[in-house]
């Protein structure tokens, strides 16, 4: 299923702490409330407010409709929610684009803190976590998601796992497999977690995955139009100079077709947990280990060379540099590894002002290599820790909220002839509030955060502090029985990133030159949002309007100029508007023999333009809507949707248009044992007529298209 969840329940850590999230056995619950399950309560995990979707609209994604949406990257399974995009730089590497927002405005956390990796450095750099593990991953949009940091300006996605466990189990031993067969990069998936009560207070947890793929099948040429057109000019000025050997390449790049090359992944992780769960509280303890290598498609041109002097001879393709490292047109690929520690407890207080304390650790060690051919190119290194208190409030005459802290570092180095960012230390301290009132029918909700942030990078002699300060508020009003209007204002700051003042050299992997501005200021919006959601008969519905005016936005471009026979992407600070909005819909059309036939529709769009140079904003998604048709029953559900993405030919300077697709996509999940158990068998084809497809988020589109006709079977083991 593709529609997002409106989360309109409370949330149950709230109330009972101690409570199963997703009870083995449970009744698995939809990607959206639009009808889907409606029996099920939606369940948020957000550690903030019992009613977070007065500030946030929520989507939670979970059950059979996350299994069927699981890909390699966190940035993929995500994209069809409303509001929500995907980076796609590759199979191996896609992060989340919310509201045309990406990189340092999207936080992306497992349990509550962040990944702890470099997938905000780069676009070209995996999350570190593998989706196929997840039991639930929710997205927060809106100001209430800047609980979790300033870099959450766009949103925050909540990957959440087994990995500490949540609950003792019934049985003596729980066991949870996935396994999951896609045609168009012939993936092979597997993942699987076992829960044992060691005693009725005491939970051990143990899980691992492994995915392998091909390079990826895709409908159509690999390079969009405007590329081949340069490709055969190549080859026809190269053949006029009887340089054959040239042309050939160069036409034979101009028709590749049918599958991208160097696009293969293999990804495997292990972890095991330790949590104490009784009564008075809980504390656990996690050990994880994530490995991945990827291939990076090479875009046209890219190819450059390293250590030559001005004047040097570049006639041949491969040479030797300074240290005599052969270069060439190898292809380029990506090793990491992370390993990473947690700890996450709560106190119940038993009364009084406070109704429980959390603390929530995280620490990681993380190595990410970036290889030319067989030769190592360039390594990052990143140490991270982050740690967050909160102090939540009891319930007293409606008033209820939040107080906490949290505390940031990451050391980070690059090494190597093209690390193009200086080694860099970050420290970031915050501090942050939520309050909510319930006047009965009337609900008030506001948030505050302030942090200081040091960005130090000693091989420059230049550290740089800021202080950003935020805050919002919202209210809404029931203005009848299960419909909710609502609106919120926010005032939003941001501190740059190390990458955003640091940068500057050739990077290997997104193959451009980036620089960076070390004189930044911070990054500052005021938003505002309007909603309507609810449901009414047989009608469900949810619609966001939203707007943001950006003070010194900051945001990469091509220059149009070349550094190291590279396109000069640099990173630039103005003035920047957005508005859009996101709807979804969904109606029961007829219930019959035991089925409920239904039909849903998602649309979503975002404007957004650059004020002092009257351009758009480089890489904004385009208006989009997706339609679908949908039988339920006990055990069975089949659904047929279609998807549209208008073109998008608002773009900046030196940015290319893409065109519009449509995706025809169809399922059927079979439940053997019902929905009271989470045990699903998925066989689903997308991309039915092989189209070619690209995401004009993306920063490789105009040379990584989508995956082309996609069968699929996955299945999802509870028992």
């Amino acid at each position: 299923m593709r529609i997002a969840t409106l989360a309109l329940a409370s949330t149950a850590l709230w109330t009972a702490p101690l409570a199963a999230q997703s009870t083995a056995g449970s009744s698995p619950q939809s990607a959206d409330a639009l009808h889907r399950d409606s029996e099920a309560q939606i369940v948020v995990t957000a550690p903030f407010g019992r009613r977070l979707d007065i500030l946030a609209g929520t989507s939670v994604l979970q059950g059979p409709e996350l299994t069927n949406n699981l890909r390699p990257q966190i940035g993929d399974v995500l994209a069809d929610l409303p509001g929500v995009s995907a980076t796609s730089f590759s199979p191996g590497a896609s992060r989340p684009v919310l509201r045309g927002l990406q990189g340092e405005r999207v936080r992306v956390l497992t349990d509550g803190i962040g990944a702890i990796d470099a997938s905000n450095t780069s676009v070209d750099h995996a999350v570190t976590i593998d989706p196929i593990t997840a039991q639930r991953i929710e997205v927060l949009r809106g100001p209430a998601a800047l609980l979790y940091g300033s870099q959450a300006i766009g949103g925050a996605v909540n990957v959440i796992d087994r990995r500490i466990p949540r609950e003792v189990p019934d049985e003596a031993v729980h066991v949870d497999a996935v396994g999951i067969y896609g045609s168009a990069a012939e993936e092979r998936s597997i993942a699987g977690g076992i829960d044992v009560p060691l005693t009725n207070r005491l939970v051990l947890h143990v899980d691992g995955s492994y995915r392998e793929t091909d390079d990826l099948e895709v409908g159509g040429f690999v390079l969009t139009s405007e590329l081949r057109a340069e490709q055969l000019e190549i080859a026809a000025e190269e053949t006029e100079e009887g340089h054959l050997e040239e042309a050939e390449e160069a036409l034979e790049l101009a028709n590749l077709s049918g599958g991208l090359p160097n696009s293969a992944t293999e990804t495997y992780t292990a972890g095991a947990g330790l949590a104490f769960i009784d009564e008075r509280g809980s504390l656990g303890v996690s050990v994880g280990y994530f490995d991945s290598n990827y291939g990076v498609p090479s875009r046209p041109g890219a190819e450059h060379h390293h250590g030559e002097e001005e004047g040097e001879d570049h006639d041949d393709e491969d040479h030797e540099d300074e240290e005599g490292h052969e270069h060439g047109e190898e292809p380029v690929t990506i090793g990491l590894q992370s390993f990473r520690a947690d700890i996450r407890g709560e106190i119940l207080t038993g009364g009084g002002f406070l109704e429980s304390i959390r603390v929530r650790l995280g620490f990681s060690d993380y190595e990410h290599t970036e290889f030319e051919g067989d030769e190592v190119g360039t390594v990052f290194l990143v140490e991270g820790f982050e740690g967050r208190v909160e102090l939540v409030q009891a319930e007293r005459n409606g008033w209820n909220g939040v107080i906490g802290g949290q505390l940031f570092v990451r050391d980070f180095n690059a090494i190597g002839a093209e690390a193009f960012v200086p080694r860099n230390d970050t420290q970031q301290m915050g501090l942050f509030t939520l309050q909510e009132f319930d006047l009965g029918g009337f609900s008030v909700e506001a948030a505050a955060r302030y942090e200081h942030t040091n960005v130090d990078a000693p091989p420059l002699g230049i550290s740089r502090d800021f202080d950003a300060f935020s805050a919002a508020i919202g209210a809404n009003a029931d203005i009848t029985d299960g419909v909710t209007i609502g609106a919120n204002l926010s005032r939003s700051e941001r501190a740059p990133s190390a990458e955003e003042l640091y940068s500057s050299g050739p990077h290997i992997a997104t193959q451009a030159f980036e620089v960076g501005n070390p004189n930044f200021d911070t990054e500052k919006s005021i938003g505002a949002e309007i909603y309507l959601r609810g449901s009414t008969g047989p009608f469900t519905f949810g619609l966001t309007g939203y707007a943001n005016w950006f003070n010194d936005y900051i945001y990469e471009t091509d220059t149009g100029l070349e550094e190291d026979e590279l396109p000069v992407f640099q990173y630039f600070q103005q003035n920047a508007t957005f508005y859009g909005f996101e709807a979804e819909a969904s109606v029961v059309l007829a219930e019959s023999a035991g089925w409920r036939f239904i039909a849903d529709g998602v649309a979503d769009y975002v404007h957004a333009d650059l004020d002092d140079t009257d351009q758009p904003v480089p890489r904004i998604p385009p208006f989009r809507v997706l339609g679908g048709l949908e039988a339920q029953s006990d055990q069975f559900t089949a659904r047929a949707e279609v998807e549209w993405v208008a073109e998008q030919d608002r773009v900046t300077s030196f940015e290319t248009p893409t065109d519009d697709f449509t995706l025809v996509n169809a399922s059927l999940t079979w439940r053997p044992w019902g929905r009271a158990n989470g045990t699903a068998i998925i066989a689903s084809v997308n991309n039915i007529f092989d189209v070619d497809a690209r995401r004009h988020a993306s920063f490789t589109k105009d040379f990584v298209p989508l995956p082309g006709r996609d069968f699929r079977l996955s299945a999802r083991f509870s028992f």
